[in-house]
């Protein structure tokens, strides 16, 4: 038999030893399922090892997951075709007579690529490529400028479709489709939310935000016929939305129909060739590969936890606070921002879903006002995304901060860009306040849909 150690103890050294190793930079996957299976030899025998290919196996055949690798390669069609420049030039040129125009420009198209992207490395690099030495040469306030890039950017992990809803939904055993249709509203107010700042702040004090000269402005006929160009994306982002939204295909079935259309798109773009298939299919490869194997080595590292009793150490530790249900949701979202500050938001939400979640169901829907089990658990899971939004955001280590820091000017100082993520940061805290207060905003849609 292995070793005994109380669940403290347990807790302490997992976690501790996962942080020391990350510190060192060693990738998540590797550190999550070598943990694991080092702790599982310590702690069982030689049949606790079993637990790796049972926690593995409903992972690799999983059907929502090939939803993942699809959605991504959509993206990465869209983007070598050229469309997200277009994009931002057809809004640019819509919006850029009123003042804070562009910053506004920047944040919707930085929506409409989230519903074709899904992940937010892209939309903060790309627009960070494109808007900002836009905004710059216009003269805009580079806090502003910053701020609606990174902002905009993070709402890819909102708005569907979310790599991170695919995952979130297999590992809580919920419906992608809820959850994606949950996503929608929260995602278009965090959007609204950004530009009323924008728009608002640029109006008291236009210097922040000039709008751009009337001789490069555009005639109204030339706007239709600029818009009509955008008319292909569009079209695929409502068909691929669409039938997920009324049912008649599944998020995964969705998927295959996006990337058929990307690769359509980019053919009526005139940008589909053998090299832009083959960065697409890299890339894909790549970005599936590392989220798997994150996958894989977290739910062994997870599923050791859970067994030795973790789950009810965690659930003990949390009512001891006295805190009452409330309370209790607010420290597990605490965490989840201070954790998006060290690990990376697969790894965090295999770590922490598990866990949480039977907690929240515990709790049970009655106590946060909710009408029933199935609209307490969408509920958290729109909440964990936006959640997991914020700590993108969050100095000091936010990712879109290190994503933009990348592709900004080197005379902006790290400092500036932290400090024009703080009012955007606030907007997200007042966005997830609102969804806490009033979870309608999250249940409505889905309810309507699903009835």
């Amino acid at each position: 038999m292995g070793l005994e150690i109380g669940i403290e103890w347990l807790t302490l050294i997992m976690f501790g030893s996962l942080l020391v190793l990350l510190m060192a930079g060693l990738p998540l996957a590797f550190v999550t399922g070598g943990l694991a299976c080092v702790f599982l030899f310590f702690l069982g025998d030689e049949r606790a090892l079993n637990i790796v290919p049972s926690r593995i196996f409903p992972l690799m055949t999983n059907y929502q997951l090939s939803a993942i690798p699809l959605f991504i390669f959509m993206a990465s069609m869209l983007e070598r075709a050229g469309i997200i420049n277009d994009m931002f030039d057809v809004i640019y040129k819509v919006l850029g007579g009123v003042k804070g125009g562009l910053a506004a420009a920047t944040i919707i198209a930085s929506t409409v690529l989230a519903a074709m992207v899904g992940v937010i490395g892209a939309a903060v690099v790309t627009m960070g490529i494109i808007a900002l030495p836009a905004m710059l040469k216009r003269n805009y306030d580079p806090k502003i400028a910053m701020g609606s890039i990174m902002a905009g950017g993070t709402l890819g992990i909102l708005i569907p479709p979310s790599i991170l809803a695919i995952i979130y939904a297999v590992v809580a055993e919920q419906s992608v489709g809820e959850l994606f249709i949950g996503a929608v509203i929260p995602g278009l107010l965090l959007s609204g939310l950004y530009i009323l700042y924008v728009i608002v702040s640029c109006m008291i004090d236009p210097r922040k935000g000039p709008p751009i000269p009337e001789e490069e402005r555009i005639p109204f006929k030339e706007k239709v016929r600029l818009l009509s160009n955008m008319s292909a994306p569009i079209a695929l982002i409502v068909i691929v939305l669409g039938v997920i939204f009324t049912g008649v295909a599944t998020p995964v079935e969705a998927a295959g129909i996006g990337t058929f259309g990307a690769i359509v798109v980019a053919a009526i773009h005139r940008n589909l060739d053998w090299q832009t298939l083959r960065e697409a299919s890299l890339t894909t490869l790549k970005a599936s590969a590392m989220v798997i194997w994150i996958m894989f080595g977290a739910t062994i590292f997870v599923g050791l936890y859970v067994l030795e009793g973790g789950q009810q150490f965690v659930q003990g530790a949390l009512e001891a606070t006295g805190l009452g249900p409330w309370g209790i949701l607010i420290i597990m979202q605490i965490v989840l921002v201070v954790l998006g500050m060290f690990l990376d938001w697969v790894g965090i939400l295999l770590l922490c879903v598990p866990i949480f979640v039977p907690i929240i169901k515990a709790l049970g829907a009655a106590s946060f006002g909710l009408d029933s089990p199935d609209d307490l658990v969408l509920w958290f899971g729109v909440l964990y995304l936006v959640n997991m939004q914020m700590s993108f955001l969050s100095p000091p280590f936010g990712y879109a901060l290190f994503y933009l820091r990348g592709v900004a000017p080197a005379d902006i100082p790290m400092t500036d860009i932290f400090k024009s993520a703080l009012p955007f940061l606030a907007l997200q805290v007042l966005g997830l306040a609102l969804c806490m207060l009033f979870p309608g905003l999250i249940t409505w849609l889905p309810n309507l849909v699903y009835g």
